[in-house]
């Protein structure tokens, strides 16, 4: 499996991705953690925050359709993967994320510009975990 290298698009995702969480924190005073947006809709003792969770929740679904209308096309995607790996992948994505007291776009983005402690511990555990894992699927399981 070939991992193509792709700056500009890299960029401009990333500098949308710190607007965001800049506009969230100044707006709401809320960090930008999509595993903790979401629980929190999904599980939330009071609904006083749902409004904009689900307008963030909406609008990372939406994306997609956003950039068909605008460019005429949608980013080519494609999953190495079958539907029970996705949903044990996604069980365990949510697992650390909770284990972890968040994930890796509220630790790696929100918590490292915060300087949380927690979070530049936590975000060298989750480049490791990665680089493990893709080293193991690609070299000793030949995926």
């Amino acid at each position: 499996m070939d991992t193509v290298f792709t700056p500009w698009s890299s960029l401009q995702g990333g500098l949308l991705i710190g607007l965001a969480a800049v506009m969230l924190m100044a707006g709401l005073g809320r960090v930008l953690g999509a595993t903790g947006i979401l629980s929190g809709l999904v599980f939330a003792a009071s609904r006083g925050e749902a409004g904009w969770r689900l307008g963030l929740v909406i609008g990372m679904i939406a994306a997609p359709a956003i950039l068909w209308a605008l460019t005429g096309r949608l980013p080519r995607i494609e999953v190495p993967a079958g539907p029970g790996m996705l949903v044990a992948g996604g069980i365990l994505v949510g697992f650390g994320a909770s284990l972890g007291s968040g994930c890796t776009s509220g630790h790696g983005v929100c918590g490292l510009a915060r300087l949380s402690r927690r979070s530049m511990i936590a975000v060298p555990v989750f480049m490791a975990t990665a680089a493990a894992t893709v080293f193991v699927i690609r070299h000793v399981i030949g995926g």
